[in-house]
């Protein structure tokens, strides 16, 4: 039988009588990375190999032998290993979008070119470099190396889903949280975590299951639990645990050395960014701030405006075309229009295409559902395409939208959501949009709406024209593959 904490006096007695956790080699995730590291530098050189090939055969640029350069991308080599292990880009463990670490791939590359030009400029007076050849090789090598890096993930992904390199993980909390944390690591493999059990706070006993991960004892016990499964990470699922308790728990946690996060408690301020500001010298935590007012609604309102017109004007075809299917498809009117609640709760007419049945509402408002049959032929099609969100558009020219921002609701719903769920009316201090953070990260339909309300509120407070751009790139791509991966 396990020892209980009262059986020994001190936790250094007990650690006397078990002996030291022996060191685990995490030799998968070891090889991961130094796989990354030779693709990045074999990147980097066939970059400059194919750079000096391409401008060699153009008679007006004469560069010389490729022999001759060779400082450049071996400073280029140190200088972007160096930058990249600073910036965290090999520590990849778990699920990163690719268009995140394009971005990253981009800029980093950007600046070890800065960086080793300035180097090689200062150190060798007399050495000599093209600029198309380093504006070639930089082009080629962000390219080779976003491919590179996709191709290496999605091989890491899958190895990590049939538990190579996966960390040994211990979820402590049992109650609503533990749960939805222990199904979200069941469901998502890739993301490389193996459950070896859970440790309760509750009245649950040893030798029961959750979801078939078995209890393995009571917080008390979770040093022990910790050495005996040799866990690598622990995640504590206990939001309404007091500062102290949590104190306590982490104290334990700290012994054996272990990884620890945390879900907080924080939907009262799970969308803020708390930032060290100060008051005449006293340090305060900002927890909330607007960061959507001033000269950024003009430029989100510019972007808006521009978008939505050249939208309308590039896909008029194209509508044009869909009204007259939707007419010939079934009787009734070609746009739906329905009223929502945008900017400040107020009530605005959002424009659709019609996809359902004249008749599809008559006995009241309800839930569309992924095999709803009230819908047209057509409609099927639209929807899977979500072609019949594409009038709104029009919604966006006219300010009653943006492009981007927390989905409307009818006012209906937003009654009973306001009455159940906290802050839910905090979505309504931005514009409504055609789409949001939320339906990027898959959160779209018939999905829950405390979820979307926690996404919908980080938006909010984390808003800027970059997060914009990369919500309407990942729309587009996920439009194009029809899918709601999370992966891009």
């Amino acid at each position: 039988m396990q020892q209980s904490l009262t059986e020994v006096t001190s936790y250094e007695e007990y650690r006397a009588r078990r002996g030291q956790r022996p060191l685990l080699m995490k030799r998968p995730q070891f090889f991961f990375v130094l796989a990354l590291v030779i693709l990045d530098l074999a990147c980097t050189w066939l970059s400059f190999f194919l750079a000096h090939t391409l401008l060699d055969r153009n008679p007006d640029v004469i560069i010389g032998p490729f022999l001759e350069f060779w400082p450049l991308p071996t400073v280029y080599s140190v200088v972007m290993v160096i930058t990249f292990f600073w910036q965290r880009m090999y520590q990849r463990r778990r699920l990163i979008s690719h268009l995140d670490e394009f971005i990253k791939i981009f800029l980093y590359n950007v600046f070890t070119t800065l960086i080793t030009v300035a180097l090689l400029t200062l150190g060798l007076r007399d050495f000599e470099y093209h600029r198309s050849f380093i504006a070639y090789a930089l082009g080629i090598n962000i390219l080779a190396m976003t491919l590179v890096r996709t191709l290496h993930a999605q091989v890491q992904w899958r190895a990590q889903a049939r538990g190579i390199g996966d960390d040994r993980v211990l979820i402590i909390g049992s109650g609503e949280v533990g749960r939805m944390l222990l199904q979200k690591l069941i469901q998502n493999k890739k993301l490389g975590y193996q459950v070896v059990g859970i440790v309760t706070n509750g009245p649950e006993e040893r030798h029961q299951t959750i979801l078939g991960v078995p209890v393995l004892g009571n917080i008390i016990d979770t040093p022990w639990i910790i050495e005996r499964y040799n866990v690598d990470e622990v995640i504590v699922g206990l939001p309404e645990a007091s500062h102290q308790e949590l104190v306590g728990i982490i104290s334990l946690c700290e012994r054996e050395k272990v990884g620890i996060r945390v879900f907080p408690d924080v939907f009262q301020i799970m969308a803020s960014e708390v930032n060290i500001g100060d008051l005449g010298g006293l340090p305060l935590l900002t927890i909330r701030d607007v960061a959507l007012q001033g000269w950024k609604l003009t430029l989100k309102r510019g972007m808006d405006i521009v978008v939505s017109a050249v939208g309308l004007v590039l896909l008029s075809p194209f509508l044009l075309l869909t009204a007259l299917l939707i007419k010939l498809d079934s009787p009734g009117p070609v746009f739906y229009i329905q009223e929502r609640m945008g900017l400040d709760a107020k009530p605005f007419k959002m424009i659709k295409f019609r996809s359902m049945r004249q008749d599809a509402e008559a006995n009241g408002p309800g839930w569309t559902t992924p095999d709803d049959p009230r819908r047209t032929k057509l409609g099927t099609i639209m929807r899977r395409f979500n072609i019949d969100e594409l009038p709104q558009l029009i919604n966006v020219l006219i300010g009653d939208m943006s492009l981007v921002g927390p989905r409307p609701e009818r006012p209906v719903y937003v009654e009973q959501f306001r009455q159940s769920i906290p802050r839910y009316m905090d979505r309504h201090r931005e514009k409504a949009g055609m789409t949001g953070w939320a339906q990027v990260n898959g959160l779209r339909g018939d999905t829950s709406i405390l979820e979307r309300t926690k996404y919908d509120l980080w938006y909010i407070e984390n808003w800027s024209l970059a997060l914009d751009i990369k919500i309407l790139i990942r729309t587009v791509i996920q439009w194009i593959l029809n899918t709601d991966r999370n992966a891009y």
